[in-house]
C-alpha cells in the first residue's frame, strides 16, 4: 500500500513540476517576425530571381591584376595650359582695392594728406560702382581694368591740366578678390588673389598643408557652381601637374576628411575589422595583413573575395574579385590590387568548416534531449 502512495506522489510532482518547465522552454532573447507586418513587395521589374545574374566574377591572376589599377593616370607630366594661363594672368582691378597712384614731380598730386600715411592708407579707394576719384579728372572708372589700363587712362586725362604727366599706378592693398580653402587644411580661411597668380597647389601650401585627416585624393574645385574633382594625391606624390589650376576669384577649394575613405574585412579572418585607407591607398594584401591573415583552421584560402559595388548599377549591381591564395606567392598579386572606398573583403569558410557549424548547433539540442531523458528514467525508477 505504501509503495502504492509513493508512485502516487512521484506522479502528483511531476504534473506540478511540468508548467514549470515548459515555462522554461521559451525561446531567449529579442526575435523580429514580418508575419504580422505590412510588407511592400516590390514591383514586377524591381523583382530579382537570382543576385548571381547582376554580379560579375573577375578572377585576379598574374596577368590580369595590371588591367584593374587606379593608379594609372597617376603619371609625372606637364600642364602646358596652365603654363599659358600664367604667362598671360594680370590683375583686375576690384571694388574694395586700394590703388596708389604717382605723379612724378606733382608731389600735391602723390601724398596731399602727407608723407607719413601708408600707401594703403593714402591710396585711392575703389568705390562700390568700380570708380575712384582723383584731382583735376574727376571719377575715373577703374573696376575690370589692369593697371596700365588704369595709368593709360588717368595719363590721357591729366595731359590736359600738366604737360606730359608721368603716371605709375600699382594695387596697395588686394582686397576685392578672394579664394577660400576650407576643409583638412592646417589654416583654413579666405586667400586674397593678387598680382601674383595663386595656383591650386600654392594655396594649399599657404594654408600650412594638409591635416592628418585630410583625403588627398579627392579634393573638389568649386567655381562658377560647377565642381571638380582633383587628387593632390597625383600632383604632389606623382607630380601631374595637369591635377594643378591657377585660381579665380571665388573659387571655393575644399579637402575632405577621409572618414569615407573606409574598407570592410569579413569573413575568416583573426581579426574582422573596419580599415581606413590612408595617404597612400591600401592594396589587398595589406588589408588582409591589418586583420591579422586570413583563419588558418577554417578559411578557404581559394576564396577571398572583394566585393565593389558597380559604377554602372543599370548593367550590373557589383563586381567580385577572386584571389587564389591557396600558394601563399598570390599574395604579391594582392599586393598590385588596390582597394577603393567601401570595398568588402570577404574570406569565405572552407566545406569543412560550414559542417562542423552546422554539427556544433546539433550538439546542443541532442546533449540536451539526452540529458533529459536520463533525467526521466531517474525519476521513474526512483
Amino acid at each position: 500500500m505504501n509503495l502504492v502512495n509513493m508512485k502516487i506522489n512521484k506522479n502528483r510532482l511531476l504534473i506540478a513540476l511540468l508548467p514549470a518547465l515548459l515555462a522554461g522552454c521559451t525561446t531567449p532573447g529579442t526575435h523580429l517576425t514580418t508575419g504580422n507586418k505590412n510588407v511592400i513587395q516590390p514591383s514586377e521589374e524591381q523583382q530579382e530571381s537570382d543576385i548571381s545574374d547582376v554580379v560579375n566574377l573577375y578572377p585576379l591572376t598574374a596577368q590580369s591584376v595590371s588591367n584593374y589599377r587606379s593608379d594609372s593616370l597617376s603619371v609625372s607630366q606637364a600642364n602646358p595650359k596652365l603654363d599659358v594661363d600664367i604667362a598671360k594672368y594680370e590683375y583686375q582691378v576690384g571694388v574694395g582695392d586700394i590703388l596708389n597712384i604717382t605723379i612724378w614731380d606733382h608731389p600735391e598730386l602723390t601724398i596731399p594728406a602727407g608723407s607719413y600715411r601708408s600707401s594703403a592708407e593714402a591710396g585711392n579707394w575703389v568705390h562700390a560702382d568700380g570708380t575712384i576719384f582723383y584731382p583735376y579728372i574727376g571719377t575715373v572708372e577703374v573696376a575690370g581694368k589692369t593697371v596700365r589700363e588704369v595709368r593709360s587712362d588717368i595719363s590721357n586725362r591729366l595731359a590736359k591740366y600738366i604737360e606730359s604727366p608721368q603716371v605709375d599706378v600699382n594695387v596697395a592693398a588686394f582686397r576685392s578678390k578672394k579664394t577660400y580653402i576650407t576643409g583638412e587644411v592646417s589654416n583654413p580661411g579666405q586667400q586674397a588673389i593678387t598680382n601674383i597668380p595663386l595656383t591650386l597647389l600654392d594655396a594649399v601650401n599657404r594654408s600650412g598643408g594638409l591635416s592628418e585627416d585630410a583625403d588627398w585624393r579627392n579634393v573638389s574645385l568649386t567655381r562658377n557652381g560647377v565642381e571638380e574633382n582633383l587628387s593632390l594625391y597625383g600632383l604632389m606624390q606623382r607630380g601631374d601637374l595637369t591635377q594643378n589650376r591657377l585660381l579665380q576669384a571665388g573659387d571655393i577649394v575644399h579637402v575632405p576628411r577621409n572618414d569615407n575613405q573606409k574598407v570592410f574585412v569579413m569573413g575568416e579572418v583573426n581579426d574582422p575589422q573596419l580599415l581606413k585607407i590612408d595617404r597612400v591607398g591600401m592594396s589587398l594584401t595589406e588589408a588582409l595583413s591589418n586583420v591579422g591573415g586570413i583563419n588558418q583552421l577554417s578559411a578557404d584560402a581559394t576564396g577571398v573575395f572583394v566585393i565593389r559595388t558597380s559604377d554602372d548599377k543599370s548593367e550590373r549591381m557589383a563586381d567580385i574579385y577572386q584571389l587564389n591564395m591557396e600558394d601563399a606567392s598570390a599574395l604579391v598579386i594582392g599586393t598590385e590590387f588596390d582597394l577603393k572606398p567601401y570595398d568588402i573583403v570577404y574570406v569565405t569558410a572552407a566545406p569543412i568548416s560550414r559542417w562542423n557549424r552546422v554539427i556544433g548547433q546539433l550538439v546542443p539540442t541532442i546533449s540536451g534531449f539526452n540529458d533529459l531523458t536520463e533525467g526521466m528514467l531517474r525519476v521513474r525508477n526512483w
